[in-house]
């Protein structure tokens, strides 16, 4: 029978909650169907002979990240938290054919990498708004833009993904804002 909400625990009688939820591990008891036929046994403490009750252990790192996915979301895509997420920056170089964009973008990643920084570079030929969609998509930490009309400036925009804000940073103070955030 299908257990509902509201009914009581067969062991304790408090109330069931019945939800939703995703299967992270999970234990299979074999008994002793392998370990007879491998020929696996113990000696028990009064000397006898036994074969060793198995059992299967798993828990799955797919299912992991699909629940941490399932947690950390918005309707733009993935909100990844630095500890798990696959990089730590995703810098969008926009229109590389100018010289100063294409030289800049590369100048930063350069040095976030040699310091450590994880960064996926998107240096497509693709229009602003397709980048700015799938880097909101994969949902790196950190997002820079490098840009002809802020870089003019000597400026760059930095948006958070967890909470979407935006700001402008000097490319000379980018590295340095760039740690400050990423060790929040």
């Amino acid at each position: 029978r299908i257990v509902k909400a509201g009914e009581g625990c067969p062991k304790c009688g408090n109330k069931l909650d019945v939800f939703s939820a995703i299967e992270l591990g999970h234990i299979f008891k074999l008994g002793t169907k392998y370990s007879e036929s491998m020929g696996a046994r113990f000696i028990d403490e009064k000397g006898e002979e036994h074969p060793i009750i198995m059992g299967s252990y798993g828990i799955g790192v797919e299912r992991i990240m699909a629940c941490f996915i399932e947690q950390h979301h918005d309707e733009k895509g993935i909100i990844w938290e630095k500890p798990l997420a696959p990089f730590d920056v995703h810098l969008i170089a926009l229109n590389l054919k100018n010289e100063l964009v294409a030289k800049t973008s590369e100048k930063i990643y350069n040095e976030l990498q040699q310091h450590g920084i994880k960064v996926l570079f998107d240096d497509r030929d693709a229009a602003a708004g397709f980048k700015f969609n799938d880097a909101d998509l994969l949902g790196m930490p950190i997002q820079i833009v490098i840009g002809e009309k802020k870089l003019k400036e000597n400026k760059c925009e930095v948006k958070v993904r967890k909470s979407g804000e935006r700001f402008d940073v000097e490319v000379i103070n980018l590295f340095t804002e760039i740690q400050n955030r990423l060790s929040l």
